[in-house]
C-alpha cells in the first residue's frame, strides 16, 4: 500500500486514540540509526508467490494449528506459542512489547525479525534492536524512511497481514485472532476495531 494511500486511515487512528504523529516519526529515525540492517528481499522471498499463515496471539491460536500451511508469520508473542510447539515462525512482526529472550534465539536460527517503531516504544526499541544477530526488517506506521517501511496496519497482528499482501502471498490464512474479546481494556478494545477495519479494507473480514 502506498503510503498517500494509508495515511488517511492513519491520521484516523491518531485521532481515534489521540496518538502523536512527531512521537511516531521520532521513533522511526531511533529505529534508523540502532542498526544498518534491512532484510526486506529475504522477507519478500518468504511471501511472494507463497500462500502464508498469519498468526495472531488470542488463546484460539493452540486450537487452530492445525491450519497452518506454508509461511508463517507469527504477531509477536504468538512466536512463543508456536515455538513452545515445535514450531519456528518464519517471521515475528513485533512491536517488542512481547519479546524474550526467545525471541533472539528464534532470530539467530533464521527468523526474521520485522520490528515496529511508535511512539510509546522507544525504550523497547533501544533495549532489544542492538541485541538481534539475525535478519531484521524496520518498519512504522508514520511516513516511510528509506530503510524503514510501512506496509499498512496497525497492530502486530494486522501488519503481519499487510505485510503478506503487499510483498506478493498468492493465498493468506488467518489464525489466531479473536476481534470480540470483550475481556479487554477500553484501549486493546479500540485496536481489535481497528484491526477488523483494517482487514476488512484489504478483504479479509473476520
Amino acid at each position: 500500500m502506498k503510503f498517500e494511500d494509508w495515511e488517511p486511515h492513519y491520521t484516523a487512528i491518531l485521532d481515534y486514540f489521540c496518538f502523536g504523529r512527531e512521537e511516531d516519526e521520532e521513533a522511526a529515525r531511533l529505529l534508523a540509526g540502532l542498526t544498518d540492517k534491512d532484510d526486506l528481499p529475504l522477507l519478500r522471498s518468504l511471501a511472494a508467490g507463497k500462500h502464508v499463515t498469519v498468526c495472531g496471539n488470542a488463546p484460539c491460536l493452540a486450537d487452530e494449528l492445525d491450519r497452518i500451511e506454508g509461511t508463517i508469520f507469527a504477531a509477536d508473542a504468538a512466536a512463543e506459542v508456536l515455538t513452545d510447539r515445535g514450531i519456528r515462525p518464519d517471521a515475528v512482526f513485533t512491536d517488542l512489547d512481547g519479546a524474550t529472550d526467545r525471541f533472539i534465539d528464534m532470530n539467530r536460527d533464521g527468523t526474521v525479525m520485522v520490528v515496529h517503531a511508535h511512539g510509546d516504544n522507544v525504550p523497547l526499541l533501544r533495549h532489544w534492536t542492538p541485541r538481534f544477530p539475525g535478519p531484521l526488517v524496520r518498519t512504522t506506521q508514520g511516513t516511510p524512511l528509506p530503510a524503514v517501511h510501512n506496509f499498512g496496519g496497525f497492530t502486530d497482528g494486522d501488519r503481519a497481514v499487510y505485510a503478506a499482501e503487499e510483498l506478493g502471498a498468492t493465498a493468506i490464512t488467518i489464525i489466531g485472532f479473536d476481534l470480540d474479546d470483550r475481556s479487554v481494556d477500553p484501549v486493546k478494545r479500540g485496536k481489535l476495531f481497528w484491526a477488523r477495519e483494517l482487514l476488512h479494507l484489504i478483504g479479509h473480514d473476520l
